[in-house]
């Protein structure tokens, strides 16, 4: 085929994904050329340190420390930089020159998403960022482009691949949460700082984008409910298990039918779900992302969601398209918000609890446990009393669905009542096939 015109693609970063997306172009630049109906050169790949080590050997005359002169030099702008800044001025300063960028970073598109996008549409320009969520998941065009003419949900995902690594360990060898964590870090998968990952900020930032696509609203990572995983011990994994259940660091955004009109939820959390889910059969650090529309019904997207080759993968098909787009020529396509729902307070989700609870072991406590679900309008679906140790015995309480507030209300009164010794764990329960 022959190129219609010449692309200059300038990429930021070569780091495990940059390096591999810099390999693929330059081994693979023919092939890629015919697919997108134009040629693709890469100009330049900026990167802090000329000499740092890098897992793929580059041409150092591509390399340069000038990143904001090598983005102005560009048809196309590939930010694999991670983080907010010099992202963010790097990326605007592109789209407002007329470039048009891909991009794999979920912190930046989650907290200044709008902005980048009202340039973008500013110009006629286009940010693509597929490899922001999920890695090597196709689940940013599909909420885009394929489900756009469908209403969705709810969407309800495994999104962090450490996490689900940590807990899978935990199940499946009856590793600690420090051993896990400790394997996750050795292999990779967890960075020398896990926090972002195991406090559920990386989960966060990815729900605030599946959201906003899903829901054709804005929804601000801050107005997103997040909980890592430091809470899980290995008595929470064992109980899941006699259960028949599984534990997962879950991102759910959900779509809200009121009397005042539809509302937004997005939340991160631990959940108990059922082993036969196709959720729970999301091993090591693997990704599954679950969508339920009212046409198209329930799907699933299943992958890799981390990793230089795979996330590659995901950046070079968001590449391919923008270059189509040169090809035929019109504008970007701008990301739609129009619905513009109102973000639900957390108190009103509808969730389910299971609770573990140490309490006194003489006659009337579990009438007192049950008052106090009452009291707060959560109704009990099972209860379980385990062996009696010394003066205490074990209540597991799981409840029906109820709304988060009260649900966190009849915590907050078990944890001061006189019969009850400690609120062992507290998960909440999903469900949903």
């Amino acid at each position: 085929m022959t190129a219609y015109r010449s692309l200059k693609v300038a990429l930021l970063g070569a780091g495990s994904v940059g390096s591999q997306v810099a390999r693929l172009l330059l081994e693979h630049g023919d092939e890629l050329a015919a697919r997108a109906g134009a040629g693709i050169e890469l100009v330049g790949i900026g990167v802090r340190d000329l000499d740092a080590p890098r897992d793929v050997p580059l041409p150092r005359e591509l390399l340069t420390t000038d990143l904001a002169r090598l983005a102005a030099s560009a048809d196309v702008v590939v930010e694999l930089l991670g983080g907010i800044e010099p992202a963010r001025t790097l990326v605007l300063d592109a789209l407002n020159a007329g470039a048009d960028v891909v991009t794999a970073n979920k912190a930046l598109v989650a907290a200044h998403g709008p902005e980048l996008f009202d340039a973008a549409e500013r110009v006629g320009g286009q940010l693509a960022f597929e490899a922001a969520v999920g890695g090597a998941i196709p689940i940013i065009r599909p909420l885009e482009a394929s489900l756009a003419g469908d209403r969705i949900t709810r969407v309800m995902g495994i999104v962090n691949g450490t996490t689900n690594y940590i807990l899978d360990l935990m199940h499946r060898e009856g590793a600690t949460m420090e051993s896990a964590l400790a394997e996750a870090t050795r292999l990779g998968y967890a960075e020398a700082d896990p926090t972002a990952d195991v406090e559920g900020f990386d989960a966060a930032s990815k729900a605030t984008i599946l959201a906003s696509l899903a829901f054709h609203t804005v929804v601000p990572v801050d107005q997103v409910h997040r909980e890592g995983i430091t809470g899980i011990t290995d008595a929470v994994v064992q109980q899941a298990e006699r259960d028949g259940r599984v534990v997962k660091l879950l991102a759910i955004c959900e779509r809200i039918s009121g009397p005042d009109g539809d509302r937004v939820s997005a939340r991160v959390h631990p959940a108990l779900i059922p082993g036969d889910h196709p959720l729970a059969a999301v091993h090591e650090a693997k990704n599954a992302i679950f969508v339920t529309a009212e046409a198209a019904g329930d799907l699933m997207f299943y992958g890799a969601g981390a990793g230089g080759p795979e996330t590659a993968s995901a950046v070079l098909g968001d590449l391919i398209s923008i270059a189509r787009r040169h090809v035929i020529g019109g504008p970007g396509v701008a990301v739609s918000s129009h619905a513009n729902l109102p973000i639900a307070s957390f108190d009103e989700v509808l969730t389910r609890y299971q609770l573990r609870l140490s309490v006194a072991d003489r006659p009337g406590v579990l009438a007192a446990v049950a008052t106090i679900l009452g009291t707060h309008e959560v109704s009990i679906e099972s209860i379980e009393q385990q062996v009696a140790q010394g003066a205490t015995a074990s209540l597991v309480v799981g409840t029906h669905a109820a709304l988060e507030g009260r649900l966190r209300q009849v915590v907050d009164a078990l944890r001061t009542h006189e019969d009850v010794v400690d609120v062992e764990h507290v998960i909440r329960i999903e469900a949903q096939a």
